[in-house]
């Protein structure tokens, strides 16, 4: 069982920036992808961002060359740098880790609100 809490949602205007936090804890040894999905009013969750544990990274097409996913291994910590919001970016974020040999996220956190908005 893996464990995941985000961090760093608020309220930001369009053009700031805000970095969400997604600590693991339990059978992280288990994982071998984390993932940032968001969901916003009315629509699908989607993928936005993932990172490997071989520390590949792929992105979301609307949000590449804005957000940075990164982890600090140390932490047990997967972070989303995201620079240039627009209004579209709002949404509720979750991390989510997929295990190794699965082909879905089987753990996900309780998600954090991002609001971009003047």
């Amino acid at each position: 069982q893996v464990q995941l809490v985000e961090s760093g949602g608020g309220l930001v205007q369009p053009g700031g920036s805000l970095r969400l936090s997604c600590a693991a804890s339990g059978s992280i040894f288990s994982i071998d992808a984390m993932g940032w999905y968001r969901q916003a009013p009315g629509k699908q969750r989607e993928l936005v961002a993932v990172i490997t544990s071989g520390g590949s990274t792929n992105y979301e097409d609307s949000v590449k060359g804005r957000f940075t996913i990164s982890r600090d291994n140390a932490k047990n910590t997967v972070y989303l740098q995201m620079n240039s919001l627009k209004p579209e970016d709002t949404a509720v974020y979750y991390c989510a880790a997929r295990g190794v040999m699965a082909t879905t996220y089987a753990s996900w956190g309780q998600g954090t609100q991002v609001t971009v908005s003047s």
